[in-house]
């Protein structure tokens, strides 16, 4: 390959990383200006140290769901497995000494014993979801989904049973008061340094070794990359392993963080937010496309803009972080899909079909503007997104005609 083609083939991620990085001081900018109590002026190392900190503990499980999709699968259990490692971490320490999870002083070897078991369950998970995938031959999607749902329900049932044999009553819940062990989450430092050495060590994987390269192979065409000798089988046994060994590093960190290992709602609906920092970060859910850097913004971005909607809504900020998840997950997508040319000089609105997108994509931003402001603004926000909208409609006709008029064939006898 030639150095101007390399050049090529990384010109998109690049584009991608600086546009997030453009993005992410957007943001920064928009809500210091637009925030009524000025946290980001007034208390700029306060705010800063919050957002790298829910970065951090995004990006430890993000990096794992970007190493899944660069090989072409999808792995929507990391919200469970996030529930679950946190869980066998408890239980493991509440039978391993009942008594120091009482008084809140587990001893070291007891916290070493929890993390290894949790460290051998999550990659015991991503075994179960390789071998159900190239094995048994399931979809991604369905093995994934079944312990989506199957790993939480386990979860309950494990702590209810530990509970009930070691504490004398059933609880669906373990408490964890060790001081030693909160620290791990509650220290800026630790999940960091965490972070840090996971991200470089899956960048040099992937970057720098033929593992990495065949990674991409796989994504980009699994039965080429099967032809030409690459075991494709053991590539997506490490990526689903590595997805879920993440996943369950980060129960650790968020049972230490929240001083509980709660199986129904530790870490719901985590698996969106891992899946759109890859996305936002580059990676192609098609596969073959991402990089660990991207991810890495995606996650700034993505808790940027989370923490700009807490900031600027104050009460409530919660009940629409989800629908702004969602909302930069499509436009990611979306504008990832025109980039690659797949989408350009595509007709968006024509049709009944486009008709109906535009009313409901116009009382979409009524609605979020709405609860975000007030009534008044969600009013005209809503008939902005409608004029814009019924405008590229317009010059989407246009410009159709304008084609057809220019590609028109030419009469041989009149010429």
């Amino acid at each position: 390959m030639t150095p101007d083609a390399a050049k090529g083939t990384r010109r998109p991620w690049a584009t991608t990383e600086s546009g997030l990085a453009l993005a992410i001081v957007v943001v920064l900018v928009i809500t210091a200006l637009v925030d009524s109590n000025h946290n980001y002026w007034y208390g700029p190392k306060d705010s800063a140290v919050d957002i790298l900190r829910q970065t951090v503990m995004l990006g430890i499980f993000a990096l794992g769901s970007a190493v899944v999709i660069i090989a072409g699968g999808i792995d929507l259990s990391t919200g469970s497995m996030i529930a679950f490692g946190g869980t066998i971490c408890a239980t493991v320490m509440l039978v391993a000494d009942p008594e120091g999870m009482k008084t809140g002083q587990v001893g070291v070897g007891v916290m070493l014993l929890a993390i290894t078991a949790t460290l051998a369950v999550g990659f015991l998970v991503g075994s179960l979801h390789a071998w159900l995938i190239t094995v048994v031959g399931l979809p991604a999607f369905v093995a994934t989904l079944a312990t989506l749902v199957g790993l939480r329900s386990l979860g309950r049932a494990v702590v209810e049973n530990v509970t009930a044999e070691i504490l004398g009553g059933r609880s669906s819940q373990i408490q964890i008061f060790d001081p030693q062990f909160r620290y791990l989450a509650t220290s800026v430092w630790i999940p960091t340094l965490l972070f840090v050495l996971l991200a470089l060590g899956l960048g040099i994987l992937l970057k720098h070794t033929v593992i990495g390269r065949h990674l991409y192979a796989l994504g980009g065409n699994e039965q080429a990359a099967r032809l030409s000798g690459i075991r494709t089988d053991r590539l997506k046994w490490l990526a689903y392993c590595t997805s879920a060994v993440c996943a369950s590093i980060a129960g650790i960190l968020f049972i230490g963080d929240q001083s509980v290992a709660d199986p129904q709602t530790l870490g719901r609906g985590y698996e969106l937010n891992a899946i759109a920092a890859a996305v936002v970060g580059g990676c192609s859910l098609q596969g073959g496309v991402g990089t660990v850097s991207g991810t890495i913004l995606g996650c700034l971005f993505l808790r940027s803009v989370i923490d700009g909607t807490a900031k600027v809504i104050k009460t409530g900020a919660d009940v629409t972080e989800g629908l702004i998840v969602g909302i930069v997950v499509v436009m990611a997508v979306a504008f990832s899909q025109w980039r690659a040319g797949g989408q350009r000089g595509k007709q968006f609105f024509s049709g009944p079909l486009g008709s109906l997108a535009i009313v409901a994509l116009g009382l979409l931003a009524g609605t979020l503007v709405t609860l975000m402001a007030e009534k008044k603004a969600g009013m005209a926000a809503g008939g902005a997104a409608w004029v814009l909208l019924i405008g590229a409609k317009l010059w989407e006709g246009r410009s159709l005609a304008d084609s057809g008029r220019t590609t028109a064939p030419v009469d041989s006898n009149t010429a």
